[in-house]
């Protein structure tokens, strides 16, 4: 029996445990050495395996204070040993420092993020182009230093009562001063004009997109910023990203519309849509006159629409003033999610339904007539002051 029991201190792995299931794209590789929390509102990253694919972080050695030493500057060096140490310092910003103690790794801190600061400056200069392996290896350290578990909104399993998000407090992650300058040089590298994109769509790969993209429920507004600008500028570089960045937005949408109604980076996705839109091709494709229907016009369902309705506004317009046989399919869908008890929220879709009938034609008009006018009739009889 004992024998027994010594045996049984090892049990046999099940399916559950080899696998982890994401909002959507394929599970990804588990790690059993690591234990991560699952929020209800937060992706959580799989644990990557080492050399899986190049947008896969690597963990970084343990830190010891030898490691992070101060090295010369790259102008400081011959051109032939810049690569080297380009290289060199790229292992130096891809240690992970704990900034939760304020006072933990001064020294350390510092040096890392001199480092990233004169990498930035590099990239902003021009100073001459970086190899493959190099910008192979950057992407690595930015994966590791953006890409990780986001911390539990202040409604998440913490006793607290639901409150409307916008009374909640602003979180502002105390890494900043080091995932700004790791977000500046991965900007600086998309948008140089010595990034060959058929090299680096090898490294910036739909798996790195969509972890990107994930980290748009941020409760920082400062990396939000960021992230809209970097995306953005990848879907106008990287032509081969288009479709699926598309997609993985409105995944985004479906979860939030339909399940959550708890993201934060809604209005954010929504500015860069408002870009995309502006520059559909005419006749538009069926596609986006389904996401018209099933994405946007259901954004105004949920509570916290309020949070981000002047870009949902500015979308659905754009989509009328592009294809104005798209009022009517605009109007009855504004009429169908019309707010019953909510007066502010009624305010708001006015205000929308306004812009809308700017550019509605009259064939249109008369096809949504009669329900419209028995709206405006009930606003009418409304005792709300507006």
């Amino acid at each position: 029996m004992f024998k027994k029991i010594l045996k049984g201190g090892h049990r046999k792995p099940s399916k559950s445990d080899s696998t982890e299931n994401y909002a959507f794209g394929p599970p990804g590789s588990h790690n059993p050495g690591s234990v991560v929390v699952n929020h209800a509102s937060r992706p959580v990253l799989n644990a990557p395996e080492q050399n899986s694919s190049p947008s896969a972080p690597i963990a970084p050695p343990p830190l010891s204070t030898a490691a992070v030493e101060p090295l010369p500057l790259l102008r400081d060096v011959p051109v032939s040993e810049r690569q080297s140490l380009f290289l060199r310092k790229l292992q130096i910003c891809s240690y992970q420092l704990d900034f939760t103690n304020m006072l933990k790794t001064v020294r350390e801190k510092e040096v890392k993020r001199r480092t990233l600061l004169e990498l930035v400056d590099f990239f902003q200069s021009g100073s001459g182009k970086i190899t493959e392996v190099c910008q192979e290896e950057m992407i690595k350290m930015v994966a590791i230093n953006i890409f990780r578990c986001l911390p539990p909104a202040s409604h998440e399993n913490t006793g607290q009562e639901v409150t409307d998000p916008e009374e909640e407090e602003t979180h502002l992650d105390p890494s900043w001063p080091h995932l700004q300058l790791v977000y500046e040089l991965l900007l600086r590298y998309v948008v140089s004009s010595d990034t060959d994109t058929k090299v680096a769509k090898r490294y910036i790969d739909h798996s790195f997109v969509l972890k990107l993209i994930d980290l748009f429920d941020s409760e920082d507004p400062r990396e939000r910023e960021y992230l809209k600008t970097i995306l953005h500028r990848i879907y106008g570089k990287f032509m081969v990203h288009r479709p699926f960045i598309r997609k993985a937005i409105n995944n985004i949408f479906y979860r939030f519309i339909y399940e959550t109604e708890r993201y934060n980076g809604i209005g954010e996705l929504l500015e860069i849509l408002g870009s995309i839109i502006n520059g559909f091709a005419l006749p538009m494709k069926e596609e986006h006159k389904l996401f018209l229907a099933r994405a946007l016009i259901p954004l105004h369902k949920p509570k916290p629409v309020a949070t981000y309705h002047h870009q949902l506004s500015y979308c659905v317009t754009q989509f009328v003033e592009k294809d104005y046989k798209l009022a009517d399919t605009v109007i009855r869908g504004l009429l169908k999610y019309w707010p019953v008890t909510n007066c502010q929220k009624e305010v708001l879709f006015l205000g929308e339904l306004e812009e809308v009938l700017e550019a509605t034609q009259s064939a249109e008009f008369q096809r949504c007539m009669v329900p419209l006018f028995r709206q405006i009739a009930r606003c009418l009889n409304s005792p709300h002051f507006q």
